[in-house]
């Protein structure tokens, strides 16, 4: 009687623990996007070019510009990301919706990681000859290669997570036909 009483407060407080590490990791998502932003907002009023200009000026900067667009798809991933934390917290992991979350967030990683060149490759070949671009290429390349790391893991997670869902929906089915 004892080891039963044990092992429902161990199931109960294991599904407390699941609930906060996921919340509390959603919270860390939520942080790094407010954190991501506010450098996004703060960086270009700080850049050695923007000392003499006027807040318009700065704002409107094509590259300026450039790094806001290309921003957006690491703004999906942690939206996916966050989502995914959620289906987790629901106990959905192995449905459809994860697998499409992984999937989405998997892209973003390469669209960024291709953004990140193209940045890169505008400094290299377009820089002012006044101007060493040695530290903004290092910066890229060393975030291109994070986001390639990041799009493999995912694409690793995307297939094991879905052959876990194909082996989910047979074994569902396989019990709907033993019923009949």
């Amino acid at each position: 009687m004892e080891t039963k009483t044990f092992s429902v407060i161990t199931n109960g407080n294991n599904k407390n623990m699941k609930k906060s590490s996921t919340i509390f990791l959603q919270g860390v998502i939520a942080l790094i996007g407010i954190v991501a932003l506010a450098i996004m907002i703060r960086f270009p009023l700080t850049e050695g070019r923007a000392a003499n200009l006027d807040l318009f000026s700065i704002y409107s900067d094509p590259f300026i510009l450039y790094g806001y667009a290309a921003s957006i798809p690491f703004f999906i991933a942690l939206y996916k990301a966050f989502k995914l934390l959620g289906y987790v917290g629901q106990n959905k992991v192995f449905s459809h919706n994860s697998v499409r979350a992984l999937w989405s967030i998997k892209y973003c990683a390469i669209v960024l990681s291709i953004l990140i060149v193209m940045a890169g490759l505008y400094i290299r070949i377009f820089h002012n000859k006044d101007d060493d671009p040695a530290g903004f290429l290092a910066v890229c390349i060393a975030t291109t290669f994070v986001s390639i790391v990041v799009a493999t893991a995912v694409a690793v997670f995307e297939k094991i997570l879905q052959n876990g869902v194909d082996i989910k929906s047979e074994n569902e089915q396989l019990h709907k036909q033993s019923k009949k």
